[in-house]
């Protein structure tokens, strides 16, 4: 077209008519997300299934009662985190998050090598937490119709065997499905489960200092655990 014409004959664009600029701007693509909404969206990956599983096994395995401690270990270092990445988008206010950092920094084949780690990681971490819901809703529809007569099929068709999980199958689908039909209605979600997810965290949290019970609270920090196994808790919890 003439605009790209233009574009590769002038790379500093001085000679590019004012329309192209235009047809430019008018084919960004709309922004639905705000402040808030990027700030539900963090709050929510972070506030995953883990935080309800990794407090039992951590105080069980690794911390004890200095459970809290390992999470504020691990809360600091991810606030320092959160730190450098705003540091960094300031300095290079671009998208592309870790991949542009590590292209501005090393070059391509360094920011390659981040973006399919990243790529991989975010694969990993969505089929886990879908295992877990599946698993989660397969433990609930056994629960509740143990002992019926359908109670033989919902196991055969949720828990085949050779480790499938049918019930992560549909919720990966279903997550899919809804981010294929656009940004607005994602986000819609992501705030609901949010939102839901604090309310039930600080739920627990208020219900466990009203229930605690302060002879489990000693010693705080287990000798057979110690100092390693709190710090081995906050790598857990991170």
């Amino acid at each position: 077209s003439t605009c790209e014409s233009y574009g590769s004959m002038s790379p500093d664009n001085s000679t590019v008519p004012s329309s192209c600029s235009t047809n430019a701007i008018n084919n960004e693509l709309e922004r639905h997300l705000t402040l808030f909404d990027l700030v539900v969206i963090g709050v929510g990956s972070t506030v995953g299934s883990g935080i309800f599983v990794l407090c039992g096994l951590i105080a069980k395995n690794y911390a004890g009662p200095a459970t809290f401690i390992s999470w504020s270990i691990a809360g600091l270092a991810a606030c320092l985190s959160g730190c450098c990445y705003a540091e960094l988008a300031g300095r290079i206010p671009s998208a592309g998050s870790a991949y542009r950092y590590v292209y501005t920094a090393m070059g391509e084949l360094p920011a390659f090598v981040v973006a399919a780690c990243l790529s991989t990681e975010y694969i990993l971490a969505s089929a886990a937490v879908a295992r877990s819901w599946g698993d989660k809703i397969m433990i609930y529809l056994q629960t509740e119709f143990h002992g019926e007569d359908n109670s033989h099929m919902i196991a055969a068709y949720l828990d085949p065997g050779y480790n499938i999980s049918p019930g992560g199958f549909f919720v990966s689908t279903a997550c899919a499905i809804l981010l294929l039909n656009g940004v607005k209605e994602s986000k819609n979600v992501a705030v609901f489960f949010t939102v839901t997810k604090v309310i039930l965290v600080t739920f627990m949290t208020i219900m466990g200092f009203t229930l605690m019970n302060t002879t489990n609270i000693s010693p705080l920090i287990p000798p057979e655990y110690g100092w390693s196994g709190v710090f081995r808790g906050a790598s857990s919890s991170f």
